[in-house]
């Protein structure tokens, strides 16, 4: 079964027919990752209650903690107001980045910014 047609015509995919998706953790708004996701990753996200993507590098569909046992259990999905993105908030089992980090956002570290006054 192929992904809602109405929720599909909101998509704004990119040239490979990807979509930016945000994983939160749903009860700190901790950001964990970004990956991309097509129709049929979002598809198969929207209707097993697990979290799937499109994996660029590899060409192939891979649903997260398969091999890990770092399962992402889905709270809710949304679009944003372009959509373009998409901000999907799990409940994460482990660590979410390869590393074995809580998030992805941990090994790369900070990076220098000048920090400005809010307007």
């Amino acid at each position: 079964m192929p992904l809602d047609p109405v929720i599909a015509a909101r998509l704004v995919r990119d040239a490979g027919g990807l979509v930016a998706a945000v994983v939160q953790q749903h009860d700190t708004g901790e950001v964990l990752m970004v990956a991309w996701m097509d129709d049929e990753a979002l598809h198969r996200t929207l209707t097993t209650g697990r979290v799937w993507f499109w994996s660029r590098s590899r060409g192939e569909y891979w649903r997260k903690g398969d091999t890990s046992g770092n399962v992402q259990w889905v709270r809710s999905v949304s679009l944003d107001c372009d959509g373009d993105a998409l901000l999907v908030q799990v409940d994460q089992v482990g660590p979410a980045c390869h590393t074995g980090s809580r998030t992805c956002f941990e090994a790369g570290g900070p990076l220098d910014a000048v920090v400005g006054e809010p307007s």
